[in-house]
């Protein structure tokens, strides 16, 4: 699957999640993990793989995107310690209008200009890389993948290792 399809596909299952934990039919705890779970896969193979990748697309946008992360991951952190019935509800609705407008943004903007920019192939490749990564990253869980504490997040961890590749392919270059 193409890696802005693959993306795409897990925005409609967020989706889904928030209208689960919405409606409040089902078990809340399990779902809130599932959701946790779900979105820290979901933004580590964004960070680490599909950013990378496509940054010379649109570099204010993914630079956008990297911090957009990181205010998902705070409030997705203070939603699972939401200490009343109110205050998640709260929580659970400002996360879940900072997902649709991320997810609004790649899908308008970012998806159309990676799917001409990368090509067929290049786009199933990466797409298949995610892929195996979201699994692996699902299964170790948001506590295994997220940063403890509100003061850094996945996205800071993930943008910095990006900056410091950049910079050391500079310096090569430079030397040469």
């Amino acid at each position: 699957m193409k890696a802005t399809s693959l993306l795409e596909t897990q925005h409609r299952e967020v989706e889904a999640l928030f209208k689960k934990l919405h409606d409040g039919r089902s078990d809340r705890e399990a779902e809130l993990q599932q959701l946790a779970d779900h979105l820290a896969a979901h933004m580590a193979i964004e960070q680490d793989i599909f950013y990378p990748a496509v940054k010379a697309v649109d570099m204010d946008l993914v630079e956008e995107s990297y911090e957009e992360h990181s205010l998902a991951e705070m409030a997705l952190k203070r939603l699972r310690s939401a200490p009343d019935e109110e205050a998640f509800r709260a929580r659970l609705t400002a996360l879940k209008e900072l997902i649709e407008h991320h997810v609004s943004e790649e899908e308008m903007h970012l998806f159309p200009m990676v799917d001409r920019a990368l090509g067929e192939k290049s786009l199933l490749e990466l797409g298949e890389v995610m892929s195996d990564r979201f699994e692996a990253v699902r299964r170790a869980g948001f506590e295994a993948t997220v940063p403890k504490g509100l003061s850094k997040t996945s996205a800071d961890v993930a943008r910095r290792t990006s900056l410091n590749k950049r910079g050391a392919a500079k310096k090569t270059q430079t030397a040469a």
